[in-house]
Order: structure tokens, then C-alpha cells, then sequence
């Protein structure tokens, strides 16, 4: 099966998660498959230009990619230091993960997803949440943390594969190592790498000073090769999409 299309879809839409409203991006490639989607959760800066190219670029690549604004149901500020709450908290099951399992819901919905391979890609603050989403959600089937802290309650045995993505010269590399450490001892399929010479958002083009373009390439390789292995073409023991 070829999911591979350089055409897309790509709008601004809303979703509900409980009471809240949040803004959101999708892309999607233009054709009648059932594709495999991918949650594309932001760092600090919000739902970003940056954001939006990430998901435009899995989309060329087959996938379907979401991307929630989770500081777009109240004042941003407020939204901001409830999200830096929930991840100095350590936990995995606070508001952020249900608005991303919303996420989900939305995604699964749709006649164009291939709701048995559901994933998550994160950065910083997003890399925290995609592994606390693949604790709580056991629809996520493969997720990509891009230098975030790991969750004090994260439950190794919930965890599916993941590739991480670490700066040495960033305070996440103890993160990503301890990481690295936790998956070792389990036999879920992980390949976290620390990326020498690089500060903290490498993979941000938009930011000049801490972009590292060699990190960037490489991680976004591994990212596509371990998404491609494990969620796009892997045996879930059910018909495959068509």
C-alpha cells in the first residue's frame, strides 16, 4: 500500500473536548485511503507556523496529522501556566491529555483515518504530553518525544515504541537518558538518541539560534523510519486499510 501523496488538505477546524473549545490544524493527504494519523502536540510557543509545516510534512509522507492549540480555550496566558503546571506535576492523567485524547476521538471518527494506527509526535512541553497520552491511551501505538521531560508517574509497561529525539546541551538530555534507561529494562521497542553539539528546539527552523541542522535532519529520519515500522506498517492483527 502506498500512503505516500504530495497532495493535501489543510484546514483550521474546532474541537470539543468537554466544556472547552480548541482551535486545531489538520492536513490530510487528498485521497480515499484510510490513513494512519498522527496527534502533532506544540511546545511553548503554541500552535506555531513550525507546527503547522510538521504536520504538512508527515501528510506528505501519508499520514494524517492534528494539531491542537491547547491554549486556545481560555486566556493564553492562564492556558500556558495550567499546561507548565501539569507538566512540573509529574502526573499523566491531567486536563492536557483529555484534551488530546479528544484528539483522538475526533481522529478515529473520521472516514479517512485508519483509527487502529493512531500516534503522537511532541516537542518539549508536547514531548511530556505524548508520553503521558501513550500512559493513559492505549489507542496511541507509537509516539516521537522531541526533548521533553519525562513524566514522574510514567508507567513503562503502558509505554508503546517510541523514538525520542534529546539535545546534549539542554537539561532534557537527563530526561532522554532516564528515558533511554526505563525502555531498556522493558522489551518495547524504543530508539532514544542524544544529539551532540545541540541545544534545546534543534528541530525548530523558525529559530535560527538553537536550529541544529544535522539534528533536525537525523532525528526527522529516524522519526519517519520508526513511524513507518511501527505504526504505518505493522501488524496490529487486523485487515489492513484500503
Amino acid at each position: 500500500m502506498d500512503w505516500h501523496s504530495s497532495e493535501a488538505i489543510k484546514k483550521d477546524i474546532t474541537i470539543q473536548s468537554g466544556a472547552a473549545h480548541l482551535k486545531a490544524f489538520l492536513a490530510r493527504p487528498d485521497n480515499s485511503l484510510q490513513n494512519p494519523a498522527v496527534v502533532v502536540i506544540h511546545e511553548i510557543t503554541g500552535l506555531s507556523d513550525h507546527i503547522k509545516d510538521v504536520c504538512c510534512r508527515l501528510t506528505e509522507e501519508g499520514y494524517v496529522a492534528l494539531a491542537l492549540d491547547l491554549f486556545s480555550p481560555g486566556h493564553a496566558a492562564v492556558c500556558i501556566l495550567r499546561c507548565m503546571a501539569a507538566v512540573r506535576s509529574g502526573k499523566t492523567d491531567h486536563f492536557a491529555v483529555e484534551y488530546l485524547q479528544s484528539a483522538l476521538d475526533y481522529l478515529s471518527d473520521q472516514s479517512y483515518v485508519d483509527s487502529v494506527r493512531l500516534g503522537a509526535i511532541g516537542f518539549c512541553m508536547g514531548g511530556n504530553f505524548s508520553l503521558s497520552l501513550a500512559c493513559t491511551d492505549s489507542r496511541v501505538k507509537t509516539i516521537a518525544p522531541f526533548y521533553g521531560l519525562t513524566p514522574r508517574e510514567l508507567d513503562a509497561a503502558k509505554l508503546c515504541p517510541t523514538v525520542g529525539s534529546y539535545p546534549e546541551l539542554d537539561l532534557t538530555r537527563q530526561a532522554g537518558e532516564q528515558l533511554q534507561a526505563t525502555l531498556d529494562k522493558t522489551s518495547t521497542a524504543h530508539d532514544i538518541k542524544i544529539y551532540p553539539g545541540s541545544f534545546h528546539c534543534f528541530m525548530n527552523d523558525r529559530l535560527p539560534f538553537l536550529y541544529n541542522d544535522e539534528a533536525a535532519k537525523d532525528s526527522w529520519k529516524r522519526t519517519l523510519d520508526f513511524f513507518d515500522q511501527h505504526l504505518k506498517r505493522a501488524d496490529f492483527g487486523l485487515p489492513s486499510p484500503r
